[in-house]
């Protein structure tokens, strides 16, 4: 009888020839990942733009785009799927463009879309996976038990994937990723479509993995709440990037509160001012948009220098998306998107 592994094309091409003994070779001055300049286009469109980081052992490194950013294009060259049209990529030490079966010895990956097969077990998944990588017999035997456990699905090692809910079968995702010791472990999206609880169970392990065992995590999101509890961040936008640092350094940036105003012409406003206060406006989606210290007391003589024509006012405190919009001049998702992903979110 033939068992299907319930992999795609894309899956078992990261995991073929993976087999051996892990190379413990490290990246060139102590990184993990090295990306240098690196350039893609599809035909005529460019979707990565000379785009460079670094990426520290024992990381979880973020990168943090919408869609048609680049951040999917990047995830693929570094898990060997794709090859650059220009620059370079190295993880501890290897190139993914000439050296795939070298990374793979080095790397986990987790995908978007659902790996597992459902009609098997939990154990069942992982012991495919670790056939992959060339694990057997006893071996095999106690490193499932090992991941089972660590994922906290020990119990349920004999059940099948399809009566598991979504955040325990993306645990198994998970398991299989780090059935081969990787240093170094990709995920895209790795919480769409799960509850905040499970979300939430998620990103402990991933700190888990960091932390105890000195994985190094990078990590694709759109979404600025996983952001936040990345150590680092890459924000892309239009396959460049934009702005590189921890959460908190990347919001400091922004110059004080931020204040948005909401008026019949927003235009005119922001241009009123700027000539009576000095203080630089943008105007998004209709609304005037500025930074400024003390926020509350600028908006009491915004408010009595224009009284009529203020309709709305907001004070809030930096965000990530205000780094963007920064960086940018526009805001992460327009109205269409963000509506099409809390679509996609609830199902």
């Amino acid at each position: 009888m033939t068992i299907s592994t319930g992999q795609s094309f894309e899956q078992q091409t990261v995991a073929n020839s993976a087999a051996g003994v892990r190379n413990e070779a490290a990246g060139s001055a102590g990184a993990a990942i090295e990306v240098s300049g690196l350039r893609h286009s599809y035909g005529e469109r460019a979707a990565l733009k000379g785009v460079s980081f670094t990426v520290k052992p024992a990381e979880i490194f973020g990168l943090l785009g919408p869609n048609g950013s680049g951040k999917t294009t990047l995830f693929r060259i570094l898990s060997t799927l794709m090859i650059p049209t220009g620059g370079s990529a190295r993880i501890r030490g290897f190139d993914p463009a000439t050296q795939p079966n070298s990374v793979r010895q080095q790397i986990g990956v987790v995908f978007q879309s659902a790996s597992t097969d459902v009609k098997l077990t939990a154990a069942e998944n992982l012991w495919h996976q670790g056939h992959l990588y060339g694990l057997s017999g006893a071996r095999l035997k106690q490193r499932i038990a090992e991941m089972l456990g660590r994922v906290g699905l020990a119990d349920r090692a004999k059940d099948r994937v399809e009566t598991f809910s979504g955040g325990q079968q993306r645990r198994v995702e998970l398991a299989k990723g780090l059935m081969h010791h990787p240093a170094v472990l990709l995920l895209d999206e790795p919480t769409t479509g799960l509850d905040p609880g499970a979300r939430r169970d998620v990103w402990q392990y991933l700190a888990i993995l960091r932390d105890q065992e000195g994985v190094t995590v990078i990590v694709t999101t759109h979404l600025m709440e996983e952001a936040e509890r990345c150590d680092r961040l890459a924000i892309l936008s239009e396959g460049e990037l934009v702005a590189m640092g921890t959460p908190a350094k990347l919001k400091s940036e922004i110059g004080g509160d931020v204040i948005v105003l909401e008026a019949d012409d927003a235009q005119a406003l922001a241009g009123r001012i700027q000539s009576r206060f000095g203080v630089p406006c943008n105007v998004i989606d209709n609304r005037v948009r500025l930074e400024r210290e003390q926020g509350h007391r600028f908006v009491a003589d915004v408010m009595e220098a224009f009284p009529r024509e203020i309709h709305l006012i907001s004070v809030s405190r930096p965000t990530l998306e205000d780094v963007f919009i920064s960086r940018t001049g526009h805001r992460f998702w327009t109205e269409d998107e963000a509506g099409e992903q809390q679509k996609k979110e609830k199902h």
